[in-house]
């Protein structure tokens, strides 16, 4: 049943992609840019994390939007979540208050209708080969659409991690924040508990998703500095929101049960102290 529900999502995404994009580059002559991604992109993104969500069975809950600037702010914003599958992906373009860029290798546009969409709704594709030619177009090709309102989004990672590891954070998004004073955005998801990395197949549950508080350069900080403040963020989050995916000793205190075994541990002395005192116990009243 479960192989089932997940090949009708894929299906419909397959079915649907292809007169969005469609729609999307025939658009692309008569229309702006943030027309084509509120009005066709955006819209098909959502309907993709509802298949998800209602024949898939893998729901989500949001903490952190308070540290999110409103629509109106066009204060420039890096958005750097933990990437473990291809959920986020489509969650946060399909939920945030602003366009976004997404900083991506240009292998994908080779994609048919994907990928051609994506080549129409101003996003920075780059050769990972030309590394130093590839910095310079995301430093001014973010700056010029974070100034026009869009929020670029990387995944520090750079790919998808398995539930439980940490991969190689990479210092684009700080080198980025610093070159454009551009605040960073650190977030916490646990899509590798409902949609495992390289599976094709739900797992039934809820994934937690945990948005931080947004991370300013300091004067004269480097990149690898800059970055290893919001990747530890990100990794002690992840540490609380997915507890069972770590090891004990680098999951945070439960405070639940901590509270609940103090309460037990005080009880049993009040016990053992009326015991010794001779007192008399309600049951022997």
């Amino acid at each position: 049943m479960g192989f089932l529900r997940s090949a009708l999502v894929f299906l419909w995404m397959a079915l649907t992609v292809i007169p969005f994009a469609s729609l999307i580059i025939l658009a692309t002559p008569i229309s702006s840019a943030d027309s084509r991604w509120w009005y066709l992109a955006r819209p098909w993104l959502r309907g993709a994390i509802a298949a998800v969500r209602v024949i898939g069975r893998v729901d989500y809950t949001v903490s952190g939007e308070e540290w999110l600037p409103n629509s109106k702010d066009n204060q420039r914003i890096i958005l750097c979540p933990k990437h473990q599958s291809t959920w986020e992906t489509f969650f946060f373009a399909s939920s945030m208050p602003h366009p976004l860029a997404y900083v991506f290798k240009r292998e994908l546009l080779f994609i048919p209708f994907f990928g051609w969409a994506m080549a129409c709704l101003n996003m920075i594709h780059i050769d990972r080969s030309a590394r130093g030619e590839a910095w310079n177009k995301v430093a001014s090709l973010g700056e010029r659409l974070m100034d026009r309102g869009k929020w670029v989004i990387m995944f520090p990672e750079g790919t998808r991690s398995e539930r439980g590891e940490s991969g190689s954070y990479k210092t684009g998004a700080a080198r980025l924040s610093i070159a454009t004073s551009a605040s960073i955005v650190p977030i916490a998801v646990s899509s590798g508990r409902c949609w495992p990395r390289k599976s094709f197949r739900f797992i039934p549950g809820t994934i937690a998703v945990s948005i931080g508080p947004p991370i300013s350069p300091r004067v004269g900080e480097s990149s690898a500095d800059l970055m290893e403040r919001v990747s530890n963020w990100i990794e002690s989050e992840m540490r609380r929101i997915d507890p069972d995916a770590y090891p004990e000793s680098e999951r945070p205190p439960d405070v639940k049960r901590e509270e609940a075994a103090l309460s037990q541990a005080l009880e049993a002395q009040a016990a053992a102290a009326r015991a010794a005192q001779g007192g008399i116990t309600e049951d022997s009243r």
